[in-house]
């Protein structure tokens, strides 16, 4: 299916779909589930970019968003209602940044049918739809409470780890092996600037493509054919499945993957950890510029 849904095909959708609100900001950690109270897409479901999209920091899993466990994912998938026929739609309001993350997650756990709205709530109110809000909830996922049943299958999303990088970093960075994308901004990537992180610079061999090159003007992804054309050019005839997406934690990689299965280039990989895994060890090397 196509991971990009407009607005009026969720209104058209049939059968069991659930609709997950997962805005986030990364400065402002509160400020995703203060906008799902003050105003959501109707029985749609918060989940918590910090605690139901991401796990805890291990030797094997880093990063300021580790991943979280196949088994606590699903839990969270099955405690908002989900079954193997679920339809999941995911949104937020940065362009689809922190929906791309929970789309990648569902694929890693095997389901498959998962969504993105494109253009996210912005395409919802734009198209007439409502908003719906309630008094903020305790918990990280409130919104109506459902009972459901998912089983963890083979996963649909590759991934390398630190050790496959670190491998990869060691030989040259050999582009034969692999490109690595790099989702965050051009400044982030050259070392200019660095928000978040204690380092700034880039992976050894890494190219940088920023996420928010995805998106037109009004915040909605690109055709298809124009996407296509734009990785297309980055890739210069390597094969998708030797794709490496990276970022700042594991986020807006994930978008630039979305784009890339968006425009029929599929089975790239994400690495996780991204550059907060990267930088975290003073040994490992840094390239500026």
């Amino acid at each position: 299916m196509n991971p990009l849904i407009s607005a009026a095909e969720l209104v058209a959708q049939e059968g069991h779909v659930i609709v997950v609100d997962v805005r986030h900001d990364l400065n402002d950690p509160t400020a995703g589930l203060l906008g799902y109270a003050s105003g959501h897409l109707p029985q749609a479901v918060f989940l918590s970019v910090d605690e139901d999209l991401s796990g805890e920091a291990t030797a094997l899993n880093g990063g300021r968003h580790p991943l979280p466990s196949p088994e606590n994912f699903i839990a969270r998938l099955n405690e908002i209602g989900g079954t193997d026929e679920t339809l999941f739609i995911a949104y937020d309001d940065s362009g689809g940044a922190f929906a791309a993350r929970f789309w990648w997650l569902c694929r890693w756990v095997g389901h498959l049918k998962v969504g993105v709205l494109n253009g996210g709530l912005k395409a919802w109110t734009a198209a007439g739809g409502l908003l719906q809000a309630d008094e903020p909830l305790k918990g990280s996922n409130p919104g109506p409470k459902r009972a459901g049943k998912i089983a963890i299958r083979p996963s649909l999303s590759p991934r390398w780890n630190l050790d496959a990088m670190e491998a990869w970093v060691a030989t040259g960075s050999p582009r034969e092996i692999a490109l690595v994308l790099d989702a965050r901004s051009l400044e982030r990537y050259r070392g200019d600037q660095e928000p978040f992180d204690p380092v700034a610079g880039h992976i050894p061999g890494a190219f940088c493509r920023p996420s928010s090159a995805n998106l037109d003007a009004e915040g909605y992804f690109k055709p298809a054919s124009q996407l296509r054309e734009e990785f297309e050019q980055l890739l210069q005839g390597q094969e998708p499945t030797e794709v490496i997406h990276s970022c700042g934690s594991g986020i807006t990689a994930c978008h630039n993957l979305l784009a890339m299965e968006a425009a029929g280039l599929t089975g790239s990989s994400l690495y996780p950890g991204s550059w907060s895994e990267w930088c975290a060890a003073s040994h490992r090397p840094v390239a500026v510029g």
